[in-house]
């Protein structure tokens, strides 16, 4: 049985949100997700860049290692929630992976390629969720040159 009803969107974004929240707790960015298949979690993770030293473990990416050497036909039948909009990186994982579906929490603070996730055949649902927005959001606001150069190194303009 596969979850698609909003109300188990809204669990599996939930627990996104508390993977956010272990991070923004460790001193990290507040970006968090969970990978999910026929109702199971199957791997939750969230921003580790800071607290490892890391320049790849988003949220998404963490989630996906957490997730271990799945096979490739879980990946298929599995949806990822995020907090926020996938970077170009985390949706080359997604593709490479062939997960189907991604549920956004927001994509209001930054926004990632959803279109090449589109044109990919990967389902895209953005919940614009502000708890997901205003988490992040205070971050910036109390960490403006942590997140400027974290853009930065990525090559977003911070202007």
């Amino acid at each position: 049985m596969e979850f698609k009803t909003e109300s188990d969107d809204n669990y599996f974004m939930n627990q996104a949100i508390i993977e956010a929240k272990k991070s923004l707790k460790e001193g990290g960015i507040p970006i968090g997700a969970v990978l999910v298949a026929e109702g199971k979690i199957l791997g939750s993770g969230h921003n580790r860049l800071l607290q490892n030293n890391s320049v790849i473990l988003h949220g998404e990416m963490d989630c996906i290692e957490s997730a271990g050497r799945i096979r490739g036909a879980d990946y298929q039948k599995s949806t990822l929630y995020t907090t926020l909009s996938p970077c170009t990186m985390c949706s080359g994982a997604i593709m490479l992976y062939k997960i189907h579906r991604v549920v956004i929490g927001e994509n209001t603070t930054l926004i990632g390629p959803e279109n090449l996730l589109r044109e990919n055949g990967v389902e895209v649902e953005i919940m614009g969720m502000g708890e997901c927005r205003e988490l992040l959001e205070q971050y910036i606001e109390e960490n403006p040159n942590v997140w400027g150069a974290e853009l930065e190194r990525v090559g977003f303009s911070t202007d």
